[in-house]
């Protein structure tokens, strides 16, 4: 065989690698979103049995099981430099314990649906952020984007009655606790984005997932967590799993695994299609209403987002 053709069959082994390591991306992050979106319905079917605190703690010890044996199979662990272990202890706290705890909480009394569409404001709340922090700019297009999204989430929310915006009656307990739990998600983003630089995302997530948990333990073990195991189901038990093993654990992974093939904004367009999942998750497994003002507001929330993650217009 001739050195060209040997050159032209490692071109066409080239191509067809980086095909077969695309479709596999794409596949991982449909999965990933897949998992996340049915998230909100399994732990809202899991709270009919447990505590919020109950629900976290176990879902965290199972998905730091799953992801501290990748971390091992794929030789990336290490212990933490000493000054860097507070700054570990503050993302455990903020994107478990805090986070979760509120997303719980507020599926409690909160629709999964309307839970989805309001944490998809999560990217609007991180370019504020990066503003105020970050110094970073933000376009009138981007302003645009941030306004629409807000008035999609007022839609969503008060589902169509604009009057309860005026008259105070605007919001659930619920609803503040998701919206509080958006702002949480974007300030561990951008608080995780330094840490992401310096080791490996993978391996980052397993030692905040494992801070996140042991702080849950304290909460779990003063709120008599124990106990409250006593009243789990064979319904809840197959929920947790789902949550510890497909959620917390392989959706994760997955995730990580796509960012290494894709470009990040191509990734995170994807996030895009996580409300509707639950939305239709929610209609055949919960029975909630898919009301056409929520898809209206969903619509408005998602168009915003996307004009807030448009990167500006590069100067001549």
């Amino acid at each position: 065989m001739s050195v060209l053709h040997q050159g032209i069959d490692f071109q066409q082994y080239n191509a067809r690698a980086m095909r077969t390591k695309t479709i596999t991306a794409y596949i991982e992050i449909i999965f990933a979103v897949v998992a996340w979106g049915t998230s909100f319905i399994a732990t809202k079917i899991v709270l009919r049995d447990l505590a919020p605190v109950t629900v976290v703690w176990v879902r965290f010890a199972i998905g730091l099981v799953i992801i501290g044996s990748a971390v091992v199979a794929r030789r990336q662990f290490s212990i933490p430099k000493r000054n860097e272990w507070p700054y570990f202890i503050l993302l455990g706290f903020l994107g478990i314990t805090f986070h979760q705890w509120l997303q719980s909480t507020a599926l409690v009394t909160v629709q999964a649906s309307t839970t989805a569409w309001v944490l998809a404001t999560s990217p609007i709340f991180i370019a504020i952020l990066s503003v105020i922090f970050l110094r970073e700019r933000l376009v009138w297009l981007q302003v645009f984007g941030i306004i629409l999204a807000a008035m999609g989430v007022l839609l969503v929310v008060s589902e169509g009655d604009i009057n309860k915006v005026f008259s105070g009656q605007f919001g659930t307990p619920g609803d503040i606790l998701v919206l509080v739990s958006s702002v949480n998600w974007a300030v561990f983003s951008i608080l995780s984005s330094s840490g992401l630089k310096r080791y490996q995302p993978t391996q980052m997530m397993f030692f905040v997932m494992l801070i996140g948990w042991i702080l849950t333990t304290v909460l779990f073990i003063a709120q008599g967590g124990w106990a409250d195991l006593q009243h789990i189901t064979r319904t809840s038990l197959l929920g947790i799993a789902f949550l510890g093993i497909i959620c917390s654990g392989l959706a994760y992974i997955a995730w990580y695994d796509v960012l290494h093939v894709l470009p990040a904004t191509q990734v995170g367009a994807f996030l895009n299609i996580e409300p509707l999942i639950t939305v239709l998750v929610a209609w055949m497994l919960l029975g909630e209403q898919i009301l056409p003002i929520a898809l209206v507001g969903g619509a408005i929330i998602l168009i915003g987002v996307r004009l807030v993650q448009k990167p500006p217009p590069q100067k001549m």
